[in-house]
């Protein structure tokens, strides 16, 4: 039997949100062990002068815990 954790994280990009999702997974993988998935909560933009200069996104990261 395994057990598996969910933990929320928030990721940035100034390439996309795409790219802010591969950020956020490569950097809780430093962390976290064991990751077996993550879907997006939410996503937003930071806009300055009018044009988009922050995508970011809300990760919800499942990884099973060891026994």
């Amino acid at each position: 039997m395994s057990v598996a954790k969910v933990t929320e994280i928030i990721a940035t990009s100034t390439k996309g949100f795409d790219d802010a999702v591969s950020q956020g997974v490569k950097r809780a993988n430093k962390t976290l062990k064991n990751i077996k998935g993550a879907w997006v909560k939410d996503q937003q933009v930071s806009v300055s002068n009018g044009k988009v200069s922050e995508y970011r996104v809300t990760l919800k990261v499942t990884f099973v815990l060891k026994g």
